[in-house]
């Protein structure tokens, strides 16, 4: 963004319900560099996570937003391992930039998206006080969330690990 901020807006499948995930500089770059297709002349570090977990016989099966409170996003990563799941904590950026690398699905929790999730229109305000100030501070949030959307042509991701996108 100009301001200087990067955000990873994820979206519900099958609903206009977005989750915007506000992240630092070298995560975004990170993520987008997977999803752009560029490749970085020496790998990144989540190149090397992604190498080493890789020789170590392990793959990112999922990720998961957890949680949020105070503003803050909780995430998990459950890794495969010779036949064993392994659960990780993880920075939603973190877990989202090795998802990208490793292909697989990204997960929000029902309550996350209660909780933090917005639709452009306003219908997620409708039977809120419009003058409490959590409506005002949602209200705000929105109108900043819709020129962003409504400025975006991002391509549509597979619904399948490893398939090409929906037309």
């Amino acid at each position: 963004m100009a301001t200087g901020q990067h955000v990873v807006i994820l979206r519900e499948k099958g609903a206009d319900r977005y989750l915007p995930i506000w992240i630092g500089n070298f995560e975004a770059n990170a993520i987008a560099l997977k999803i752009t297709g560029v490749d970085a002349e020496r790998p990144v570090t989540h190149d090397l996570l992604t190498s080493i977990l890789r020789e170590l016989g392990a793959t990112v099966n999922r990720m998961v937003v957890t949680s949020v409170a105070d503003e803050i996003f909780y995430a998990r990563l459950y890794l495969l391992q010779g036949g064993r799941e392994i659960e990780v904590d993880s920075r939603p950026s973190d877990a989202i930039a090795l998802a990208v690398r490793f292909e697989c699905p990204i997960y929000v929790a029902t309550e996350v998206l209660d909780q933090a999730g917005v639709i452009p229109d306003g219908e997620d305000t409708e039977g809120q006080d419009p003058e409490s100030p959590r409506s005002q501070a949602n209200e705000d949030r929105l109108e900043v969330f819709r020129n962003l959307v409504n400025s975006l042509d991002l391509p549509d991701l597979p619904d399948e690990p490893g398939s090409s996108p929906r037309s």
